[in-house]
């Protein structure tokens, strides 16, 4: 026994067991005077962990990082050490997620990192339930460049025509981006949602079957829409799914920190790029991989026909 509360420890032990106090202190070689020793440290973090645990208990799926942006906002400032001490105190660790076995990928088909708004949409289906029975189907749009949520629609049933009139709401709102990234569903590559892509002036990049890491910011937006709202949630009814994932899609937007942002919002972060208040992330890559583009010829075209690595042309 090294430290001196494991000593204490000791002595109660021991006194608890027949010895003197005199007799169990001289055994265990501590003094008497620190049996009566008060720590100041816990009284000084009382507050902090009150408040931290309250934030956990509000985010349940909230690491101590993001923990901290949260109580640096309320005036707990401190440096990464305490703070996952003081974590550590409160029992408060996440248990770690098991890594899932990828397939590997090749470069060619890593998409370049957009670095400013409208650049890059990218968009993708999670699934859930009702308590009711009833199926929950939600499509999630992000801006890749400022990793914004820009529309969760929930239905029970979203085909091509809904998607469109989703992505037409979003462009009447805030413009056309200059490509749409997905994977390769019915949905996204069907006649009507083509011929709208190719009629708007966008590109259409699809991924290559069986890598989804392609689409990795819509992908991440995805298990934490997951992890933080479909399994916390507990919705009796699709409508009351639609007005609680509306309610954390605005949280992640406007209040959640994003610790790839500089643990800015991306609402902030989106403003404060449009101001010019900070500079552009720098692209990973300088060389146009955004998967398969889609080649539209004719209304009929369903599919892309083009080759991987260059631009659809009609013939």
């Amino acid at each position: 026994m090294v430290s001196v509360a494991a000593r204490r420890s000791g002595v109660a032990f021991a006194e608890g067991r027949g010895l003197s106090q005199r007799r169990a202190t001289a055994l265990l070689r501590t003094s008497r005077s620190t049996l009566k020793y008060k720590s100041r440290k816990a009284a000084a973090d009382a507050a902090v962990i009150a408040r931290m645990t309250e934030l956990a208990a509000k985010y349940p799926r909230f690491g101590y990082r993001r923990i901290q942006v949260y109580l640096e906002r309320e005036g707990f400032v401190m440096n990464g050490k305490r703070m996952h001490r003081l974590w550590r105190v409160a029992k408060l660790q996440l248990p770690r997620k098991r890594p899932r076995k990828r397939v590997r990928g090749t470069v060619r088909g890593v998409p370049e990192t957009p670095v400013t708004s409208n650049e890059v949409w990218s968009y993708d289906f999670v699934f859930d339930h009702a308590a009711n029975g009833q199926q929950i189907k939600c499509l999630t749009v992000v801006d890749e460049g400022t990793s914004e949520g820009l529309a969760i629609d929930v239905a029970g049933s979203i085909r091509s025509r809904r998607v469109i009139e989703v992505l037409s709401r979003l462009v009447s709102e805030r413009g056309p981006p200059k490509v749409l990234r997905s994977d390769n569903g019915p949905e996204f590559v069907s006649r009507a949602l083509l011929k709208w892509v190719a009629g708007e002036g966008i590109e259409s990049a699809l991924i290559e079957p069986g890598k989804p890491w392609q689409n990795g910011t819509c992908e991440s937006f995805n298990g934490k829409f997951r992890d933080e709202c479909l399994s916390v949630e507990w919705f009796r009814s699709r409508d009351e799914a639609r007005v609680l994932i509306e309610q954390w899609r605005r949280h992640y937007n406007e209040d959640r920190p994003h610790s790839a942002l500089g643990n800015l919002t991306p609402a902030d972060y989106a403003a404060k790029l449009a101001a010019g208040e900070i500079a552009p992330r720098k692209r990973r890559r300088t060389q146009p991989a955004t998967g398969r583009p889609a080649a539209i010829c004719e209304a009929s075209a369903a599919r892309p026909v083009a080759p991987t690595d260059a631009v659809g042309q009609c013939a």
